[in-house]
């Protein structure tokens, strides 16, 4: 098996660091250990907690960069390191799947029930293939800094749209969800994406999709689905490691992403967080 490099990634910090997190804890840490070889070549492994407190504080590149009022932290994902956590449901992601995919940020996602309160639903991770950010984007945007691309609509849209590997995995974290409420949430929500970017025409689109996630499959607490873009805009659909189906179409990659790093994310926070760590392998 080929070695793997890891580059830094970058996560903000506030200048104070909170007491431990708890279920009802709005903010997200995210816990990640980082591996540190010596020259003769031996390995030890340490853990280091970033908490992200403020979504408007900016990503900085590098430490030239730190202002003396906020601390700032980069963490380095590599080969062994520890899964991260999101924090406010405790859900670990390994920060590489297969050989090439590489976590860029993590979140939560939450429904409002009947008005009245909010429920987590599952948690996500958003990974990216570092080499096919730096072949499809380093010409356009190689140039500008971290923090220069960070709310890039330009920069989010060609992540999204140009033939980037990548996989959004979500592991469910409400105990009572059904295929039916899924199916649902993603005819909802896709669906909407869907008219937004290729008009009202989709419905058959979102049917051969939605159709996936057949009641015979079971979501208890801690099931993952994993729903990825491969090369040529095919996106496979897999739920706990059984591929359930792929689709080719541009259009639903595009939409099935725009959920979790559009302009209108599920999790702003973590969209900030993809886009900084993406902008990172523009530099390797």
């Amino acid at each position: 098996m080929r070695s793997l490099r890891f580059f830094p990634f970058l996560f903000s910090q506030p200048n104070k660091l909170p007491g431990p997190a708890t279920p009802r804890n709005n903010h997200r840490h995210l816990s990640v250990a980082f591996a540190a070889a010596a020259a003769v070549g031996a390995a030890a492994a340490a853990g280091l907690a970033v908490v992200s407190q403020n979504p408007k504080l900016p990503f900085l590149q590098n430490s030239a960069n730190v202002r003396s009022s906020l601390l700032w932290g980069s963490l380095s994902l590599a080969a062994g390191s520890a899964p991260v956590v999101e924090s406010n449901s405790g859900v670990s992601f390994p920060p590489v799947l297969g050989n090439s995919l590489r976590l860029l940020g993590v979140g939560l996602r939450k429904k409002r029930i009947l008005g009245l309160k909010n429920i987590d639903v599952y948690a996500f991770g958003v990974y990216a293939n570092g080499d096919d950010v730096k072949k499809f984007l380093s010409q356009k945007y190689g140039n500008l800094s971290a923090s220069e691309l960070k709310d890039n609509k330009d920069f989010s849209n060609d992540l999204m749209e140009d033939d980037i590997c990548m996989t959004v995995r979500l592991q469910i974290v409400y105990s009572k969800l059904s295929m039916k409420s899924i199916r649902n949430a993603f005819e909802e929500s896709v669906g909407s994406r869907l008219q937004k970017f290729g008009g009202p025409d989709n419905k058959e689109l979102l049917e051969r999709f939605t159709s996936q996630f057949k009641d015979e499959y079971k979501l208890p607490k801690g099931s993952v689905v994993d729903l990825s873009k491969e090369r040529g805009h095919v996106l496979k659909t897999k739920i706990d490691g059984k591929e359930t189906g792929s689709i080719q179409s541009k259009l639903l990659c595009r939409s099935i992403l725009d959920l979790y790093i559009g302009e209108d994310p599920f999790d702003r926070r973590t969209k900030e967080d993809v886009e900084v760590n993406a902008a990172s392998f523009l530099k390797k």
